[in-house]
């Protein structure tokens, strides 16, 4: 046993501990074991109702703490129920190492080097995925999780799936909702929504198929994961996403938000104005409710710049949302004829006895004012463009 003591201390230190959820690996738990105990005793394994011979096994380790759960529950209960006892048992820090014998324990100082720098980041280990021995299946599962999460945070990483983790237990959020697998996707996405910076820092992997056991269940947990990243990206799009604008809106003068995001974007003129129209168009167009959702998801197709669009799509704010109504129904008019109108009746009350109008006459205003604005954006563009190359030259 190669002991790195230097480790020892400074992993007491950061308050720092290594959770290990096996189950039914006891090939290869023994090795893992003896491999971390080289860097630290803070060890907090999760038997999660292994039926092998994990239990004799771990009787050999009566100095690291262990719980034992009577039945199965999966990975990410086995995980939650680690980060609890870690919270309890003071630890401000954990590393998470699956104990199917694919992490090497001698990266361990990766991640402390590394959080002693960083300071309090969610840290995920960076397997090479295109090395010999790698299943496809692992390659191809890994990309589809990389680009939600990207979807879904905005943050691009290497590798999403691994389970050699870091986590600073204190800022993570304290409550979850997934049992099994895709809780190593829940925990880093609800993470980054709480503004914890995520990154990859390198590992080494070993694909063993004669000792390492998967319990990956393909169809199934595939299906779980799947429906799991429909609700985050539904969450993304509904609330986080404009959550994260208005907050940085909220920071920045229109002055600022217009040099910053709109003038100095590498987009070229053309895209911006286009994404001034789609913004302008979809907050006009009879889209109650699903503005967001639908500005972002069009500007994600098209490829426009997404925040422009989105901005824009607040024309139909509360001062102006009288005026657009009033211009819908006069421009429908023209093609859909009037209905009475009660006296005192309500702008709703007017929408819903002139309903064919308003949808029509809105279509036709949103087109309309999409060109004008859009048109406008691009001259106001071009002219700032020509105005920064002749004071550059």
């Amino acid at each position: 046993m190669s002991i790195a003591p230097q480790y020892y201390s400074s992993i007491d230190k950061l308050k720092c501990c290594v959770i290990i959820p096996t189950y039914n690996n006891h090939k290869t738990l023994k090795r893992v074991l003896d491999g971390v105990l080289n860097y630290t005793e803070n060890i907090i394994v999760v038997n999660d109702g292994s039926t092998d011979t994990t239990i004799p096994i771990l009787q050999e380790y009566t100095h690291i703490t262990q719980i034992h759960l009577p039945k199965n529950r999966g990975k990410g209960k086995a995980l939650r129920t680690g980060f609890a006892a870690a919270r309890i048992a003071g630890y401000r820090y954990a590393i998470t190492i699956d104990s199917d014998g694919q992490h090497f324990p001698d990266d361990i100082p990766v991640f402390i080097d590394a959080v002693q720098t960083e300071g309090d980041v969610l840290l995920i280990g960076s397997r090479n995925m295109a090395q010999d021995g790698v299943p496809k299946k692992s390659s191809f599962g890994n990309k589809f999780s990389n680009f939600w999460f990207w979807f879904e945070t905005g943050i691009k990483l290497e590798d999403t799936q691994s389970g050699f983790r870091l986590y600073p237990l204190d800022r993570m959020p304290k409550r979850f909702f997934t049992p099994k697998f895709e809780f190593e996707i829940e925990v880093i996405v609800r993470s980054a929504w709480k503004g914890i910076m995520v990154k990859n820092v390198p590992v080494k992997v070993l694909y063993d198929m004669n000792e390492r056991v998967t319990h990956f269940r393909p169809f199934t947990d595939f299906t779980r994961i799947s429906i799991l990243n429909t609700v985050l990206v539904v969450i993304s799009l509904l609330y986080i996403k404009p959550r994260d604008f208005f907050m940085s809106f909220k920071k920045k003068s229109f002055k600022q938000f217009f040099l910053e995001n709109v003038l100095e974007s590498g987009d070229s003129n053309a895209k911006k104005a286009l994404s001034i129209a789609l913004g302008v168009f979809i907050g006009i167009a009879p889209l109650w409710g699903l503005q967001t959702v639908t500005v972002l998801f069009l500007a994600y197709v098209l490829r426009l710049n997404k925040l422009i669009a989105f901005a824009f799509s607040n024309v139909s704010i509360p001062p102006a949302f009288p005026v657009i109504i009033y211009f819908s129904l006069k421009m429908g008019s023209l093609f859909v004829p009037n209905s009475v109108v009660a006296q005192g009746a309500t702008i709703f009350d007017a929408i819903k006895q002139n309903l064919a109008q308003y949808l029509v006459g809105s279509i036709l205003l949103a087109s309309l004012m999409a060109f004008l604005f859009g048109m406008a954006g691009y001259i106001v563009l071009t002219f700032f463009s020509k105005n920064k190359i002749q004071t550059n030259a």
